[in-house]
């Protein structure tokens, strides 16, 4: 949803209604997948890292201008400084998010609106901010992570690769690092 839409979502119309419902939904706290322990924190991580690494390396095969989910790069990157307990400045999120800096300034008003991220000054500068991921955030991270790992798992055990493939599979990841 836009700054734009959210705006608009004030109005009384019926489907703007259905828009601010959305919203709101969006504010409830997730629901906890669990306690994590070091292990699943540090394979959340990992994956985390693949998938943007591989998000930023998809361009050597299809077009650039094909993608665009800032939001999805805003919350790996704020995930993984996190994990490594890292402060992200404001403008280094901007350019994690590989988008023009007004676009990923939108978008983390709208992650902030929703409670996924929080901004707070810089002590010493006051020029800088930091954003994070709230709690809130964190968990719907970890909740994805922990699914994208099962999925995973499910593809491993589910679709053991055909040895004739693995030449070519090989071949076609070195090309793509």
């Amino acid at each position: 949803m836009t700054v734009r839409s959210m705006r608009a979502a004030s109005g009384s119309n019926p489907v703007q209604l259905a828009g601010r419902r959305s919203i709101a939904r969006s504010l409830q706290p997730v629901p906890a997948i669990t306690a994590l322990n070091p292990q699943s924190i540090a394979r959340h991580t990992a994956i985390a890292r693949a998938v943007y690494a591989c998000r930023r390396r998809r361009h050597k095969f299809l077009p650039a201008d094909l993608f665009g989910e800032p939001t999805w790069d805003i919350l790996l990157d704020l995930y993984i400084a996190e994990r490594e307990e890292r402060r992200v400045p404001t403008t280094s999120a901007c350019i994690g998010a590989h988008v023009p800096p007004t676009t990923a300034l939108r978008w983390l008003r709208i992650l902030e609106a929703r409670g996924l991220v929080e901004r707070e000054d810089d002590g010493r500068d006051g020029r800088r901010t930091f954003v994070r991921l709230t709690q809130n955030g964190l968990m719907a991270v970890d909740a994805t992570l922990s699914m994208l790992g099962a999925a995973i798992d499910d593809l491993q055990i589910t679709a053991a690769p055909d040895e004739a493939d693995a030449p070519q599979e090989s071949a076609m990841l070195e090309a793509a690092q």
